[in-house]
């Protein structure tokens, strides 16, 4: 995919003003707060139960909801009604009378979902269906040029890869991204990036016209943990920390299955303390164990040349996993370091259930035993049990395709409405091969 990035001249105030102005009543009209929970009203129930047991019959959906017949008679119409859901006459038991004991099931293959993970490094464009399983993925380096440039380069990238589908209709995007998000607005700040007041879910907005949500992309992976990972419902007062280590550190909190989201944005634990003669750092966390710190050390011990395609990470697992000791010693410290974090966040949260994402830890399983070691031995709590995500290395395009779906599952008649009020709009030229 070729990501092409354009230049803007600055504009006059009064222009810069007019533009400001209609970014803001694209947020207010499009942009919408992600929602990263497991919702209780009634439709998301029936839509949960159809999403996750389908096809069921209605009286199924009864008794696994909690809800009346009545109730999920209503909804099952409703949501019929909106295209989310279809029946299936073919499987009505045998001698039944009536609809309501045709099963339902999702109708998933009209639709689609946009996610966009923006990494410090990458940027991945996902595609996904009503269940969360991604359809197609692309991946490409996240635009280096001045903020305005890189949204428009973004903007342009996500139109003509919807673009390339014509068989299934957009319903909603969804953006995770590292920094500081604003979900009300849509903007972010992102350092890394040089990006300040970053305007990603106005800007998408426009250019595609469809409800836009932005989060976290910690709080993101947490959030298909919840909802995609496949785990038993979570209780009303249980508590879950998922640990991210890759590029950068973070984590996230889950209480009574909603990620915990402040107004003022997400925590950070990239300066907790850390030490390593062997990975150097500044003795914080973020600055010792991330994916360049390490590189910085395997070169400093030339373990890996100083530059050129061999002085990657890949390269590193490679040599760890041949037998190469050095390399098997750096990665084991930087299993040592994150092990004793995650002990020091579970013992200041003491969460009931301790999950670690990112390529820190799915890129090189062979260091998970170091990891628990390290935490075992640092907790000054009683033992718990590590997970490790269900996604594997495909953590971002989880956690970008889950916040596109959010607001579908939370409120899937409202998100169906709010979706069918889009601006009509004409597929890119260029464009006519569909990626199914």
């Amino acid at each position: 995919m070729r990501t092409t990035v354009t230049t803007t001249l600055p504009a006059k105030p009064s222009v810069r003003s007019a533009q400001h102005a209609k970014r803001a009543l694209l947020a207010r009209r499009h942009v919408v707060a992600p929602a990263l929970k497991v919702a209780d009203a009634a439709a998301a129930s029936v839509f949960g139960a159809a999403r996750l047991r389908g096809p069921i019959a209605r009286d199924a959906i009864a008794q696994v909801t909690g809800l009346s017949i009545a109730t999920v008679n209503r909804q099952v119409t409703a949501l019929l009604e909106a295209g989310v859901l279809r029946e299936r006459a073919d499987l009505a038991v045998s001698g039944a009378i009536g609809r309501p004991r045709v099963p339902v099931e999702v109708n998933h293959e009209p639709f689609l979902t946009l996610g966009i993970h923006i990494g410090a490094r990458s940027l991945s464009i996902v595609a996904a269906d009503l269940f969360g399983r991604t359809l197609d993925v692309v991946e490409t380096p996240t635009p280096r040029a001045p903020q305005a440039a890189a949204l428009a380069s973004l903007a342009d990238s996500a139109r003509r890869y919807l673009g390339r589908w014509h068989r299934r209709r957009p319903l909603w995007v969804g953006v995770a991204a590292g920094g500081v998000v604003d979900s009300a607005t849509g903007y972010l700040d992102h350092p890394r990036l040089g990006w300040s007041e970053a305007p990603v879910g106005p800007v998408l907005a426009e250019a595609l016209g469809l409800p836009v949500s932005v989060a976290s992309h910690v709080d993101a992976m947490a959030g298909a943990e919840l909802l995609l990972g496949g785990r038993r419902q979570p209780s009303d007062t249980s508590t879950s920390l998922y640990v991210y280590a890759r590029e950068t550190v973070g984590y996230a909190l889950s209480i009574g299955g909603r990620v915990h989201s402040p107004a003022s944005g997400p925590g950070t634990i990239a300066a907790l303390p850390a030490h390593s003669e062997l990975l150097g750092g500044t003795g914080q966390l973020e600055s010792t164990v991330s994916d360049e710190a390490v590189l910085i050390a395997a070169r400093k011990a030339r373990i890996l040349p100083a530059e050129g395609p061999a002085s990657t990470m890949p390269a590193l697992f490679k040599l760890a996993r041949q037998g190469g000791r050095p390399a098997q010693q750096l990665l084991a410290e930087r299993a040592r370091v994150l092990g004793e974090a995650v002990a020091l966040l579970r013992d200041m949260l003491n969460p009931d259930d301790l999950i670690v994402g990112g390529q820190a830890f799915t890129e090189y399983p062979e260091g998970m035993s170091v990891v628990e070691a390290a935490f075992a031995q640092r907790s000054v709590m009683p033992a718990r049990e590590i997970r490790l995500t269900v996604f594997g290395n495909r953590v971002q395009e989880a956690g970008a395709g889950v916040v596109s779906l959010g607001g579908l599952y939370a409120d899937p008649i409202g998100a169906m409405r709010r979706a069918q009020r889009r601006r009509p709009g004409r597929p890119p030229e260029g464009h006519t091969d569909s990626t199914e």
